[in-house]
């Protein structure tokens, strides 16, 4: 069960909070300019809409989606692009 701290918790992520679990899960160097939370997928996966700067340099601002998945059991979150 997904208790309502946590699901508060998963469902109001900043840009640093975003950036630090992508770093837990593997992924480096990322940044965000913007973060909004749109949803929990069909899948039961928690889904933001990120922006940040282009990484070829252009200066371009990106928009993406990040999920978030939790393990009750862990207790733990772990996130994908």
């Amino acid at each position: 069960m997904i208790t309502a701290d946590t699901l508060n918790t998963l469902t109001s992520f900043t840009t640093r909070g975003l950036a630090m679990a992508l770093h837990q899960s593997g992924y480096t160097g990322c940044a965000f300019e913007t973060a909004k939370f749109l949803g929990i997928t069909n899948g039961g996966q928690f889904c933001y809409s990120v922006t940040y700067h282009d990484d070829a340099g252009t200066g371009e601002i990106v928009t993406d989606k990040i999920f978030l998945t939790y393990d009750p059991a862990e207790g733990k979150v772990t996130a994908d692009y």
